[in-house]
């Protein structure tokens, strides 16, 4: 096929504040992509209902980090304008009311899927829908399994306002004591630790939320009272924990901050719609909510707990199930990860193949006696053991391991420093690396002595070493034995753990050192050739684009006719199909079963599609200013003929022609499905329905399997 590069007209550029989206409003945007799946009838009821959950979870910890951090910065005075020309107050102002929006759409969407639960034979009631034998159940699960962990708590000078923490939901009521008509508050915070739904016994599955149980016994709460009124509210508070350079010490430093995050600044008050004008007053007062968001809610508080009904036994209702397949050249050698690995270098496609692989990589290197050291980092190990075990057993062993432990991974910071713990506790030398930088970078490396040698084996990943997210995230895995990149990852490792700075890198490219020039370097080659007369291509997928460096050069690289093809699941402050600014630049999002979490960064060299001439590289890194100034990244380009093909031809040209779980962000922010059109394909069902990466050998070329993409229909 022979491909025309096009040189757009020359026309004035855009004001600044014009040539980029908000960062903030981007990811609002992202959020209700998400909540977008939950009205998409392609998904099970069950699993629209699993997408309206996250959309919650995500509103709520977009509000604890993003808004918490804005609103800081107002508190303090601190005068900033984002990329996009807006300053701290009209960011807030307009994310509380694109937040609001979305709130009040989540609540649509409830209602709308609560109707069709119950069609399906599952309902959720109301505290005076509960009748008959279910009332005597109920009362008997109140006094037994909820009333024992409650506790009033009277609201009058004697009895200052409790601490309510992070996302707690409490009920507070106006009484009317009988004996003497004194009026009195009471508070009831629901507990953390009760589940928000409690399933009333029978056949069909019937639920009731525990606010609504309160509310159907303050009879037993609170004998001998009348209730005036009654209001639920929520609290989202400020979770952000900065780290101050001065910190002595990391972990004594992180287990006081984790405390105090607990008690953060209260960034939104949620109110239940109809609470009495007194009793939101007086929590208002008592919070000091009016300097955080306030919003009404005429509907469910807290769309995330609604994870709770997904637990429902009902797999007519949910996705199939998916059994990930183990990866077929590891079976070929017998379960040798070492041989399968010096034979060729292997490339591994979450969750469609096993992250068990990674798990065998590790416990065979901890069991096998010709293994002398394993170095490791961990961002978000999640809370099962099973590589935190792996590495204590080869410490106990007596190896050599080193853990690189990030405590500033955001969340994950009090479950890191139990891991680390139990890793010294085995022998295991722990690290934490840098006070002003995350490690992020996901690398494994293991040293075994073959024939009175030295042998390295490296594992390199786009995603977590997290057992759970593996299943759910689309992410890679690399294994190679090559001595090269096993030099590279030795020296990013002493750079970790002994600030000793790479001299010079054979393959890697590391931030914060150097992966924005290298990426800027790699991008005016293809404007290079694009002036040159060679076509211009440049094809991407990652989760985010915010530096403005490195979309000015994006800009610049359409002015000279490159052809850009963005895949960007969450937030992109790029503005693309710009006339005279980006005009050959394409976005899209895919948002489906899977979240699409993969790093993958391709480079036509000369070449208007993806194939063996381009150059292949996969990062752990998003296009961000955090992932390129303060964290420790890598960047490695794939040149195994093999597996640079699979990552190529099989998993971006996927990516690239989804139709059917993608979105195209246009010129003026908007997101909108991509048409179907007449040959459907569907990214994940493809790759859950055909073999693993591992064992095909050769990349994809047909329409029977994932044709080439073509880039002259522009």
């Amino acid at each position: 096929m022979q491909v025309v590069t096009k040189k757009p007209a020359d026309r004035a550029s855009p004001l600044p504040e014009a040539r980029y989206f908000n960062r903030e409003l981007s990811w609002l945007a992202f959020n209700r992509r998400v909540l977008d799946e939950s009205e998409n009838r392609a998904h099970p009821l069950i699993e629209r209902l699993r997408f309206l959950s996250i959309s919650g979870h995500n509103l709520d910890e977009f509000f604890m980090v993003r808004v918490a951090g804005l609103k800081g910065q107002q508190l303090q005075g601190i005068e900033h304008t984002s990329v996009d020309g807006l300053t701290i107050g009209q960011q807030l102002a307009a994310i509380s009311a694109d937040a609001d929006g979305l709130m009040g759409r989540q609540q649509v969407v409830w209602h709308s899927i609560r109707e069709e639960l119950e069609d399906a034979g599952i309902c959720v009631l109301n505290f005076d829908e509960v009748t008959g034998e279910q009332v005597d159940w109920l009362e008997r699960h109140f006094r037994e399994q909820i009333f024992p962990v409650l506790t009033p708590q009277a609201l009058d000078p004697a009895h200052p306002f409790p601490f309510i923490p992070n996302q707690g939901l409490s009920v507070i009521f106006e009484l009317l004591r009988l004996s003497d008509k004194e009026p009195i508050r009471e508070l009831v915070m629901i507990p953390p630790t009760v589940p928000r739904f409690v399933r009333l016994p029978g056949e069909n599955a019937c639920y009731i939320a525990l606010e609504s149980i309160l509310r159907r016994f303050t009879g037993i709460l609170f004998p001998g009272y009348n209730v005036l009124g009654a209001g639920a509210f929520r609290i989202i508070r400020d979770s952000d924990i900065e780290v101050e350079e001065e910190a002595e010490d990391l972990v004594r430093y992180f287990r006081s901050a984790i405390k105090r995050r607990r008690r953060g600044r209260v960034i939104r008050l949620e109110f239940e719609t109809g609470i009495p004008p007194q009793l939101e007053a007086a929590i208002k007062d008592t919070l000091g909510g009016i300097d955080g968001i306030i919003t009404e809610t005429a509907g469910f508080l807290g769309i995330g707990a609604l994870e709770g009904l997904t637990e429902e036994d009902r797999p007519d209702l949910k996705f199939s199930p998916y059994v990930p397949r183990f990866p077929e050249r590891i079976r070929e050698h017998g379960g040798d990860c070492f041989a399968a690995i010096r034979a060729k270098d292997i490339v591994v496609h979450h969750p469609y193949e096993s992250f068990d692989v990674v798990l065998a990589f590790l416990n065979q290197a901890a069991a096998d006696p010709d293994v002398v050291a394993i170095k490791q980092t961990l961002y978000r190990a999640g809370k099962q053991p099973t590589v935190i075990r792996a590495l204590c057993d080869a410490a106990e062993a007596g190896k050599s391991v080193t853990a690189v432990v990030e405590l500033k991974a955001r969340f994950d910071e009090e479950q890191n420093l139990l891991w680390a713990s139990q890793l010294e506790r085995s022998g295991v030398q722990v690290v934490y690396g840098f006070i002003e930088w995350k490690t992020h970078a996901k690398v494994s490396m293991v040293v075994r002595r073959e024939a009175g040698e030295f042998r390295s084996y490296c594992h390199f990943g786009t995603g977590n070493y997290h057992p759970v997210t593996a299943r759910i995230y689309t992410d890679l895995s690399f294994f190679t034995a090559d001595p090269g990149i096993a030099r590279d990852a030795a020296q990013m490792f002493n750079y970790i753990t002994g600030y000793v700075e790479p001299a010079a890198l054979e393959r890697l490219t590391l931030s914060p050192i150097h992966l924005r020039a290298a990426l800027v370097d790699l991008i005016d080659v293809e404007i290079a050739n694009a002036r040159s007369g060679k076509a211009g291509a440049i094809w991407a997928k990652m989760n985010s684009l915010v530096d403005p460096a490195i979309i000015d050069k994006l800009y610049e690289a359409s002015a000279a006719g490159v052809m850009v093809e963005l895949i960007i699941r969450g937030i992109c402050c790029l503005r693309p199909g710009v006339l005279g600014l980006s005009e050959t630049i394409r976005v899209k999002s895919i948002v489906g079963r899977f979240l699409e979490h993969s790093r993958i960064w391709a480079f036509g060299n000369g070449r208007a599609l993806p194939n063996d001439g381009a150059k292949v590289y996969i990062s752990s890194a998003d296009w961000m200013p955090r992932n390129f100034d303060r964290r420790v990244e890598y960047m490695l380009p794939i040149t195994n003929p093999t597996v640079h093909d699979q990552v190529l031809d099989q998993v971006m040209v996927a990516n690239l022609i989804d139709t059917e779980q993608s979105w195209e962000l246009h010129s003026d922010g908007s997101y909108r499905r991509m048409a179907v059109g007449s040959k459907p394909f569907n990214l994940h069902r493809y790759f859950m329905t055909n073999p693993s990466l591992s064992g095909r050998g050769a990349a994809l070329d047909n329409a029977d399997s994932v044709p080439h993409l073509s880039f002259g229909r522009r």
